[in-house]
């Protein structure tokens, strides 16, 4: 059995819709990931600054988001528990973003 030896050209309308389509759209799962990390990392490296830095009040800004983060304080078990709502608050607008946005290209097309 012959293998062919090069590739046609051109491909017909619907081959090149269906390719289209296929590379429009964004991986949902790997953007909740990814902004997630960046949350996840962003506050879990930001609290341990602070600890780091010390001083009488340290990071009483920062502190305020125990209102929405049960648990979190400007320690360093605080960023771990920190980095994990933030890493779920981020993968939540990562898929969401991600979702619409493969709606809106399905929409487009």
């Amino acid at each position: 059995m012959a293998l062919p030896t090069s590739m046609p050209d051109t491909i017909d309308p619907n081959e090149e819709q269906a390719l289209n389509r296929a590379m429009l759209r964004m991986n949902e799962q790997g953007w909740g990931i990814a902004i997630g990390l960046l949350l996840g990392l962003g506050l879990f490296i930001a609290t341990n600054v602070l600890v780091v830095r010390g001083g009488d009040h340290v990071g009483q800004h920062l502190g305020l988001l125990y209102v929405y983060f049960p648990g979190y304080r400007v320690s360093f078990l605080g960023s771990l528990i920190g980095f994990v709502y933030a890493f779920v608050v981020g993968y939540g607008i990562g898929r969401t973003v991600g979702a619409l946005y493969n709606r809106l290209v399905e929409a487009a097309s």
